[in-house]
């Protein structure tokens, strides 16, 4: 992140006295934060508005384990999906890889939501693929991440996130789960029946199929 900030505001033709007056900071903080020495995360952001930088630049190193639903359905809107523009107003944008890991850690998650990451891997594909592997796999999450992978895949027939789902189903779990839902016997059961093949491919009990993805073209 470091030679972005850097190589964001030289684009932009500014010293860094002119980018730290835009920010409110001191020259010396912004130095600090561009050379590594300092980790902002309300200042990032700015950045990110600042410099129209992607939001995968944010920091992502804490996945927060309690998330509303409605804060989740915000951020997700922060990011520019399109079915949830309405909650867009006030949502704090996050680190994708970071929201994504946090919504699929949910014992249940909002359906809007869920059917909203495989967006996300969509429209943020530069997440990256080494920390997303290695927190989902701490957290036993390789299964469900793996999911959203796919059904991403297959909806905007993206041959590039072969490899990340390939890597996944190395340390695929056998173990049966749901896809960010508790379900009650008669789910489950009428869930083994009609899960999608993406979902079974994944020991998932879910019914969600790219065809119901919503993506942009």
């Amino acid at each position: 992140m470091n030679d972005l900030l850097k190589t964001a505001r030289a684009h932009r033709g500014w010293s860094q006295q002119e980018a730290a007056r835009h920010l409110g900071v001191t020259q010396a903080y912004l130095s600090m934060l561009e050379s590594g020495l300092r980790n902002s995360a309300p200042l990032a952001r700015k950045l990110v508005k600042l410099y129209d930088l992607p939001p995968t630049v944010l920091p992502a190193n804490e996945v927060p384990v309690h998330v509303s639903a409605a804060s989740l359905a915000k951020q997700l809107a922060a990011m520019g999906y399109l079915p949830l523009a309405h909650l867009r107003r006030g949502a704090r944008a996050l680190n994708p890889a970071i929201f994504l890991l946090t919504a699929l850690a949910q014992r249940n998650l909002e359906a809007r939501t869920a059917e909203g990451l495989p967006w996300v891997m969509l429209r943020h594909s530069d997440m990256p693929a080494d920390f997303l592997v290695r927190e989902a796999r701490a957290r036993n999450l390789q299964n469900r991440l793996g999911f959203v992978v796919t059904l991403a895949r297959r909806a905007a027939d993206r041959d590039d996130l072969r490899a990340l789902e390939q890597t996944l189903a190395q340390s695929k779990l056998e173990k049966e789960d749901s896809f960010c839902k508790e379900l009650n016997d008669a789910e489950r059961r009428w869930l083994r029946e009609h899960s999608s093949e993406e979902a079974r491919q994944w020991h998932l009990l879910s019914d969600l199929r790219p065809n119901l993805v919503s993506y942009d073209r």
